[in-house]
């Protein structure tokens, strides 16, 4: 016959079996149920894969070419774009942000219109649709002061230069745009944390990014960390749970989460962050320099071309070709923004002016000059746009007009 329990063991099997919320209504804290950042659905059964198209054919889906052209696909991130009430104190960007982000897509308008396209019409088009998928991808939930603090830096304004390459990269494989909607979101969101934490008092020391306070200004330096935490782990949930089943395959979804991994980590941006650090107040040589840029900047820029293709079902030449093109794009970007970080005035930036210079980094223009470095970006984006040789040409504009974009860009 088995013994009695104890009672101090009949205690503790009491207390194992204390409900899960017993504490906080005790105490009168009443946290909601834990609630997804965005909708959570069941996406249909992947029965019909997208079909595989050829690079070199023009069956492919056209581009907008002028503004009448329809747009592309609307954002369908968890099928809720509408339904997610902006916050009133993050839900717009300041004037000065817009009017800055204004005065990039005008300056850089003349090298990018490409025969007849008309890319300040398409970015314009672009920027509103992907702004719409990212409100809705990041509602304002509990806890607020966090997701708040997401949604102050993520809707910001900005260019969105990173979202309308992957739908660019998409569409000219001739994939339905609507399947690269989340990675586009995806990849804007992990730069939203690069810029968080990049601005933090322990990393740039920055107090303003997009023409306001940065986010550790407004809601200090802890909250900061964990809103850049929080949009990271998010970027990733939105790629394997919202990207279309019905047009991408698993497998291709599991790429696509890879490439952004790979890009966000220790070899791509982190790592490359690391060693800008730890090359502050030294000389470094170009080799040290172009890991920095590859890593830092161009990783995440390869990673939403190359998410772009895989979700429109692009080959694996194809996409070998796209990501040539995006290392390319990525240097010839951070070599202009290290060549602005000198030339130009932080009203016009939206950020601090010099600060590569006050802190001592080795930047292009230090090493070969302005002019050098001018012609360095000016090779790149044209070895960019040489990987695009090929595919259909009125497909291909929207990329072609990204590089040109990018190398003649004012801010």
């Amino acid at each position: 016959m088995p013994s009695s329990p104890s009672p101090s063991r009949l205690r503790d099997s009491r207390r194992r079996r204390r409900p899960r919320g017993a504490r906080a209504i005790a105490t009168g804290l009443h946290p909601p149920p834990r609630f997804p950042l965005a909708p959570q659905t069941s996406p249909p059964p992947n029965t019909h894969p997208p079909k595989q198209q050829p690079h070199t054919q023009t069956q492919q889906r056209p581009a907008p070419a002028a503004p009448s052209a329809a747009a592309p696909a609307a954002p369908a991130v968890a099928a809720a774009s509408s339904s997610a009430a902006p916050s009133s104190s993050s839900s717009s960007a300041p004037a000065a942000a817009d009017a800055a982000d204004a005065d990039a897509a005008n300056n850089g308008a003349a090298a990018a219109n490409n025969g007849g396209f008309d890319f300040a019409a398409y970015m314009g088009r672009t920027a509103k649709e992907v702004n719409a998928a990212l409100d809705a991808a990041v509602p304002l939930a509990y806890p607020e002061s966090l997701t708040e603090a997401m949604r102050y830096s993520l809707l910001a304004g900005g260019k969105r230069v990173r979202p309308a390459l992957c739908l660019a990269a998409c569409a000219l494989v001739g994939g339905e745009v609507r399947a690269a909607v989340p990675a586009a979101c995806a990849v804007e969101i992990v730069h939203t944390m690069s810029l968080i934490h990049d601005d933090l008092p322990s990393m740039d020391n920055d107090d303003f990014r997009r023409g306001r306070p940065t986010s550790h200004k407004v809601y200090g330096e802890d909250v900061a960390i964990l809103a850049g935490d929080a949009l990271l782990t998010h970027a990733f949930e939105l790629v394997a749970r919202d990207t279309p089943r019905d047009l991408v395959p698993a497998d291709r979804a599991l790429r696509m989460v890879v490439e952004l991994a790979r890009a966000s980590g220790a070899s791509g941006l982190v790592g490359g962050q690391v060693v800008d650090i730890q090359s502050e107040g030294k000389e470094v040589g170009l080799d040290v320099l172009r890991y920095i840029h590859e890593h830092k900047t161009a990783a995440l820029l390869e990673a939403a071309v190359v998410c772009g293709a895989l979700a429109g079902g692009a080959d694996d030449a194809a996409v070998a070709r796209l990501r040539r093109y995006a290392l390319n794009v990525g240097l010839a970007f951070q070599i202009v923004d290290d060549i602005l970080d000198v030339t130009q005035t932080t009203e016009a930036l939206g950020k601090t002016a010099a600060k590569d210079l006050a802190s001592n980094k080795t930047t292009y223009p230090k090493l070969l000059g302005l002019d050098e470095s001018r012609r360095q970006a000016e090779r790149l984006i044209g070895e960019a746009v040489a990987q695009l040789d090929g595919f259909d040409p009125q497909c291909a504009a929207p990329l072609v007009a990204l590089a040109k974009y990018i190398g003649y860009r004012q801010n």
